[in-house]
């Protein structure tokens, strides 16, 4: 066989007489020359990464870290080359290439056993396994016919695939219209890396493919999946790529034993780049047609969402129901800024009812929805909240105190000359939506100043505040205290002292190197009694006991009661640090409180003459947190009553995560029975896991279980399949749903099926979200690997 010749064609009119056919120049090397690059840039490093490293001297070869395209000059024509193992024709005319021919022009390739150039009209029309390469777009078959610089021309029986989208198919015709843009007659497609056999396909009978706008059209398409048609239009669209497109998305399925059968099939309407909405029709077997839709804007000074249901004539209630979800944020400047929140349903028994058909913002039990709208203000040591706060209450919740209106303003100055000053003033007009309950305004204001001493392993903190508040009621309960005044304030003054130490010692643990710490801390807090009985609970409650609140000094959260105290908080902390990486390995906690005289202050009015009876202690706080390496972890605190000899609360967690889609979690939680439980103990354990079965099958289950009425509270068992271009999961989940007539919750069941097409789309029915919700540490399976550079197989 001759050795294969290379050729470039050359137009100038210096070359020779115009119109004159002169034999060919058979050239030794193909010679670079200006405009052989393609007008578009496709590099995929920037700045000093993507230059060219000399390798030796100013004059040397440089070594280019990638490959890369350079733009051609305004006005100029790329070169035209060919290359076969036999070439003949003549010059500025037409060339005839024989045995693997080649004709390259830009981004533009053409290859074929046979091929023939016309120079004068710019074709090129070639035979036998030919291939078609445009800026990565391949199309393959047995003979191809292209106007080179315009990208025009067609191809019988082609083969076709997008290399910077991944996508590819066959057709029976392949119509080039230029550089983007095809039209393939009764074809295929798919975005399934593989190239035989895909897992799924579209069959239609044209296609429209627009590269540059990323968008795909399928004229009377259907979508097969393993072979078996699963949809069908006689037109929609698609992206060609994971970039959002409006279009039809899958359709999800569910089963629930409170509506029964429930399918949708979102439309997504990818409106603006920072602005979208889905319209989702849902087929509800026992009820009807759910409607939802999804709008949601951003922004650089405003973002939010608006989220509406409507179900028309439900079938089990014969209402009319519905929903609105609204939250917007908006950004004025200088320090200004405001936000919308607004939520409301249609009846009390909307969330219990519809929970598992708007899933994505809806919580089966969820009682109380917010309706506030505000104006804020921060700047410096300036903090203020101007807003209107109203909520909708459902039965049989009890409605709680809206704030129409209330204005807070904060201000805060830190170590100046080593003092913390500031205060808080705070007006708020307290509305309710239920009868015969106090109403009124309230006007506090809290100053403070303390003053720090910090050094190398000690810090003392003084602090004085003031708690001032005024009441002028409107409405007096019939639950209120005989005598009960309109008008009347509050006058609390509050002295802490907050002291410690920090040790640090150098330990060997284990074969490892640990730096120990030890901190003892001693916070003592004075507050005098005064008489709130007449104060009415606006927006306070008694806080929880932890070691969180025990270094605070009021044991109520809110301003409408300031415990008296005389009290000192004493706790020891020691930690174990990894000394090269920083890391806190570990910590053990143990706090206590000690009284020096009784708490009288309580939120209700005790009767005449009644004390409350107080130990000369608190519940002894013990806790530790572990991470051990390996992915192992514990959290465990405990709260024990020594005089009792009674653990009051309880809480031990492990979790262990080698690595990604593998979590174990194991959490015992005890709470002994009182009064705010009704009597009943909480004594759970939970267990929740994600492990991989296989490189492609993941388990994912959630179990809490109660050890005294011996039954599953919440329960969640699935798993997925996640295959090269598709993914399965399915879950069958018992949650909590509504409350019952004796403040229990509700159970329901509902089974989940998700079909994940990748390349196509990607949408949560709730499946996702519900193993998110159930597994701490929950990571979805990997999606597609990235794909290649167009360069990786560059033609």
């Amino acid at each position: 066989m001759p050795p294969r010749q290379y050729f470039q064609t050359i137009s100038s009119s210096d070359e020779g007489v115009p119109g004159k056919r002169r034999p060919i120049v058979a050239l030794a090397a193909l010679v670079a020359a200006p405009g052989l690059m393609p007008a578009l840039a496709h590099a995929q490093l920037s700045g000093a990464t993507a230059q060219a490293e000399p390798l030796d001297g100013p004059l040397s070869l440089r070594l280019a870290p990638q490959l890369e395209d350079h733009p051609l000059a305004p006005g100029q024509r790329p070169g035209t080359f060919v290359l076969g193992d036999s070439v003949t024709g003549t010059v500025n005319t037409d060339i005839a290439l024989k045995g693997a021919a080649e004709l390259r022009q830009g981004v533009n390739v053409v290859k074929g056993e046979a091929l023939h150039y016309d120079q004068d009209t710019d074709t090129a029309t070639a035979f036998g396994r030919v291939v078609i390469s445009q800026s990565g777009t391949t199309f393959s078959g047995p003979e191809g016919h292209l106007q080179v610089e315009a990208n025009e021309g067609f191809m019988p029986s082609p083969k076709y695939h997008f290399a910077l989208t991944g996508g590819s198919g066959s057709a029976e015709r392949a119509d080039l219209l230029d550089s983007e843009r095809s039209v393939l007659t009764n074809g295929t497609y798919t975005a399934c890396q593989c190239s035989t056999n895909p897992a799924w396909y579209i069959k239609g009978s044209e296609f429209d493919f627009d590269t540059g706008a990323d968008e795909g059209v399928a004229h009377n398409g259907v979508l097969f999946f393993q072979n078996v048609p699963i949809m069908a239009s006689p037109w929609f669209t698609f992206p060609l790529s994971s970039d959002r497109r409006s279009g039809l998305l899958p359709p999800t399925f569910s089963i629930s034993s409170t509506n029964g059968y429930e399918i949708t099939l979102p439309y997504y309407f990818n409106i603006a780049p920072n602005r979208d909405f889905t319209f989702t029709p849902e087929l509800i077997s026992k009820r009807g047609v759910f409607m939802r839709g999804d709008f949601r804007y951003l922004s650089t000074n405003y973002s939010g969402t608006i989220t509406g249901t409507f179900l028309p004539d439900d079938a089990l209630t014969k209402t009319n129901r519905y929903a609105l979800f609204i939250q917007h944020n908006q950004n004025f400047g200088d320090g200004f800024a405001g936000y919308v929140y607004f939520n409301k349903v249609s009846d009390n028994t909307y969330p219990e009812d519809l929970a598992s058909a708007a899933n994505q913002f809806l919580n089966g039990t969820q009682l109380l929805y917010q309706q506030e709208a505000g104006l804020t203000y921060n700047n410096g040591p300036w903090s203020v909240l101007a807003r209107v706060q109203h909520w909708q209450t459902l039965e049989p919740s009890t409605p709680p105190y809206g704030r129409e209106p209330q204005l807070n303003v904060k201000y805060a100055k830190y170590n100046v000359g080593g003092f913390d000053y500031g205060a808080e003033a705070d007006y708020s007009r307290f509305r309710i939506t239920s009868s015969d309950t106090t109403e009124g305004d309230r006007v506090v204001f809290n100053p403070y100043l303390s003053y720090s001493v910090v050094g190398p392993g000690y810090f003392v903190t003084p602090k004085v505040q003031w708690h001032f508040a005024a009441y002028d009621l409107s409405n007096i309960g019939t639950g209120a205290p005989a005598g009960q005044p309109k008008n009347f304030t509050e006058s609390i003054p509050t002295f802490s002292f907050d002291t410690g130490l920090v040790f640090e010692r150098n330990v060997h643990l284990f074969g490892q190197d640990f730096i120990q710490t030890l901190e003892p801390r001693l916070y003592y807090v004075y507050t005098p009694f005064r008489d709130q009985q007449f104060a009415p609970l606006f927006d306070t409650a008694e806080s929880d006991f932890g070691l969180a609140e025990i270094f605070t000094p009021n044991t109520f959260v809110g301003n409408d009661r300031i415990a008296d105290a005389n009290r000192i908080t004493a706790a020891i902390t020691t930690r174990f640090i990894d000394p090269a990486s920083g890391d806190e390995r570990a910590r053990f906690v143990l706090a206590q409180q000690y009284f020096f005289q009784d708490q009288r202050v309580t939120l209700l009015p005790l009767a005449p003459g009644q004390t409350p009876a107080q130990s000369t202690h608190s519940d002894l706080i013990a806790g530790a947190s572990l991470k051990l390496g390996a992915g192992f972890a514990s959290e465990t605190a405990f709260q024990y009553n020594a005089d009792n000899d009674q653990l009051v609360k309880a809480s031990v967690g492990f979790g262990y995560s080698p690595g990604p889609n593998r979590v174990v979690n194991v959490a015992y939680r005890y709470t002994r029975a009182n009064t705010t439980l009704d009597n009943q103990p909480i004594n759970q354990i939970l267990i929740s896991t994600q492990w991989p079965f296989s490189h492609r099958v993941y388990a994912v289950g959630r179990f809490n279980y109660d050890l005294g009425s011996h039954r599953i509270v919440d329960g969640l068992i699935g798993m997925q399949y996640d295959a090269d271009c598709w993914a399965l999961g399915v879950g069958l989940q018992r949650y909590a749903n509504g409350v019952n007539t004796s403040g229990g919750n509700n159970s329901s069941t509902r089974f989940l099926a998700q079909l994940t097409l990748k390349g196509l789309s990607n949408v949560d029915n709730g499946l996702v979200a519900a193993f998110r919700a159930a597994v701490p540490g929950y990571t979805v399976p990997p999606g597609q690997p990235p794909l290649p550079s167009r360069f990786t197989d560059y033609q």
